[in-house]
């Protein structure tokens, strides 16, 4: 495996010891597919950062944990190789750490690993969930900072919230709906609001405020919720058909969609013959691009991932005494985004 980086910068961005790092650069057994994998990666990673290797200044390691569907992953990915470039005066690496469902134990045991090979600071998009603060409060004892992103651990002692507004997206989505339902609506008329994990603090957030501005303008409609599909497709699908069986189910007028799966959401409700009049869905990644253009998502509610991802970078590099004043503001606008803004590359 071809390189040019010391063997124990490739440990660091990889998180393996130096040992099986050179195992696996020579090409010796015992080396697990997974270890291979990982030295791969953390390759390629430091070549997409080689070109910060010039700038002057303290060289960081941050960890980046997420819990979401790869294609959120994929975006933050791409986000933050964006904006690396462009903070200053530390050179940073990021260290990344994606899992599409992460249980509290998982997220616990992926944290204690931080502790154990070190960090400057974590960036956190994960559940709102007692285990989870309690590490956070260990990392920070230790002297590792944390960011939370896009979602919050409000009841931590997390050093910044970066990410929207998600009780004002709620509302939003539920101000949206309203302008694109009628006055009158047949009788058993429902909203469908579907959500990856109601253990997201971003999510409950945002369902809290759909549901308070949804129930003070439209009492006449009924509402049922999916919960704990993880946005993904299968899991999503299996819960809401079980929704969808009811033989007592009015007509789906408006859909919610907090949590994604949203291709699996739209062809399911076709096939029970639910057209609602309103979908309102979250992130511009490529399925909710292909969704709009289609017609089948009326509105994406976008934040700007790449300034949420800088601004907790920069909340790290404060909090490291780098910088000599945390980010300005960390909460990202929300914009809304029809089928007529989102043309084909």
């Amino acid at each position: 495996m071809s390189h040019r980086f010391p063997i124990k910068d490739i440990a660091l961005q990889s998180g393996l010891s130096t040992a099986t790092v050179d195992r696996v650069l020579n090409g010796r057994a015992n080396v697990s597919p997974r270890s291979r994998a990982r030295v791969s990666a953390a390759i390629a990673e430091l070549e997409g950062q080689e070109q910060q290797l010039s700038a002057r200044g303290r060289r960081l390691y941050f960890d980046v944990v997420v819990e979401a569907p790869e294609r959120f992953s994929r975006e933050i990915r791409h986000a933050t190789e964006a904006v690396l470039p462009t903070i200053g005066p530390a050179v940073i690496h990021t260290r990344y750490s994606f899992r599409q469902i992460m249980a509290a134990p998982d997220c616990v045991a992926l944290l204690r690993h931080v502790v154990k090979r070190g960090s400057h600071g974590v960036v956190l998009k994960v559940r709102d969930l007692p285990e989870v603060n309690a590490m956070v409060a260990e990392l920070d004892s230790k002297g590792i900072p944390v960011v939370c992103a896009f979602t919050d651990l409000p009841g931590s002692v997390r050093r910044a919230y970066c990410g929207p507004d998600n009780y004002a997206a709620g509302q939003s989505a539920a101000y949206m709906i309203d302008k694109c339902l009628p006055e009158s609506t047949p009788p058993g008329a429902t909203l469908l609001t579907t959500l990856s994990q109601l253990a997201f603090h971003g999510e409950a957030q945002r369902r809290q405020g759909f549901l308070k501005l949804i129930s003070e303008r439209r009492p006449d409609l009924r509402l049922i919720t999916v919960e704990a599909g993880a946005g993904l497709a299968l899991e999503t699908r299996a819960l809401l058909q079980e929704k969808l069986s009811n033989p007592d189910l009015g007509p789906i007028l408006g859909v919610y969609s907090m949590g994604g799966a949203n291709r699996a959401i739209s062809e399911l409700l076709k096939s029970y013959g639910h057209f609602p009049r309103a979908y309102v869905a979250h992130d511009l990644d490529n399925e909710n691009r292909t969704l709009l253009r289609q017609g089948s998502i009326t509105v994406a509610l976008q934040h700007d991932i790449a300034s949420d991802m800088r601004n907790a970078f920069l909340s790290l590099l404060y909090a490291n005494q780098i910088l000599k004043a945390p980010p300005v503001a960390t909460q990202s606008r929300m914009s809304m985004v029809t089928p007529f803004d989102c043309v084909e590359n």
